[in-house]
């Protein structure tokens, strides 16, 4: 009898959107309750006694951060300051982003939400998904690692371009390494070069010595893992599970990373990727949350 696969978890419609945002006023009593649900206090200081401005509705002041004090709104110290556009602009965006789980370009949010310039959508994703990068907790369980290269294949390039390697080192793609705890959390870095120094560090900071397996393939900067419970499946000798030990879990989340880099995205700079990274991070850790929407607007 085969495994059922898990419920999808029911995430806000555009109808529900609508329906909680319909105008301004929503969207700012939506971030006052997530941003300070025990009360507001200074963005700079911390500071709780602070004190509503009556002839300016969502300002406070803080008397303890300067001499005449200092005022702030509800977006002050948030991704949405110093910009024009409107908090539920910005909302719709987010929602976008987290509802595609293979991603949406900048192109589409522009045509979408009828920016006037590419720039605009451009700069307003990279800020979401910088607001999206979680704290780094080390995994437990059984915890698979492993990594992939990003980039464009040598025959597609110009030949001057091409590195004539059919990739990993000397390729001219972008190495990330990505650890990932079965049926838990996924954690990617992007690398400058996967070495057997960088990829222990990796596991070191980022995989418990509590785990009861750490399982990758045959590569051989994992070999010095010793001091883990550490089993590996040979790939190159057509191994690829052998009980518990396998990397299957880890390349899927690889293969939805790839499929939007190259559906959606269709190439991703190395200087833009721990941020691309950091958006299909979150999205596959908050899989289950049905709240995810929420939890995308505390980190902005």
């Amino acid at each position: 009898m085969s495994s059922r696969r898990p419920k999808p978890v029911h995430q806000m419609t555009i109808a529900q959107f609508e329906a909680s945002f319909p105008h301004e006023e929503a969207c700012r009593t939506y971030l006052k309750a997530r941003r300070w649900p025990a009360g507001v206090v200074c963005p700079r200081c911390g500071n709780p006694k602070v004190y509503e401005l009556k002839t300016r509705q969502w300002h406070w002041q803080c008397e303890q951060c300067a001499d005449d004090g200092y005022r702030f709104s509800i977006i002050a110290g948030t991704i949405f300051e110093n910009t024009n556009k409107s908090l539920r602009e910005w909302f719709r965006v987010v929602h976008m982003m987290l509802t595609s789980k293979k991603g949406i370009s900048a192109l589409q949010v522009q045509r979408v939400m009828g920016f006037g310039s590419y720039e605009t959508a451009h700069s307003m994703c990279h800020k979401i998904r910088a607001a999206l990068i979680e704290p780094e907790k080390k995994l437990g369980g059984i915890v698979e690692v492993d990594e992939t290269w990003i980039g464009g294949l040598d025959r597609n390039k110009h030949y001057d371009k091409r590195s004539h390697s059919r990739g990993g080192a000397g390729s001219g793609k972008t190495p990330i390494i990505g650890a990932v705890s079965r049926k838990g959390n996924v954690i990617a870095r992007v690398l400058d070069h996967v070495t057997k120094r960088n990829a222990e560090q990796f596991v070191r900071e980022m995989v418990s010595h509590k785990v009861s397996l750490l399982s990758t393939d045959e590569s051989g900067v994992y070999h010095d893992l010793t001091d883990y419970p550490h089993a590996s499946v040979n790939h190159e000798t057509g191994h690829y599970v052998i009980g518990a030990v396998h990397t299957n879990t880890i390349e899927g989340f690889w293969s939805i990373f790839k499929r939007g880099v190259v559906g959606t995205f269709h190439k991703v700079s190395r200087k833009y990727m721990a941020l691309y990274v950091a958006e299909f991070q979150f999205r596959y850790n908050n899989r289950r949350n049905p709240n995810i929407f929420a939890a995308a607007i505390e980190g902005c």
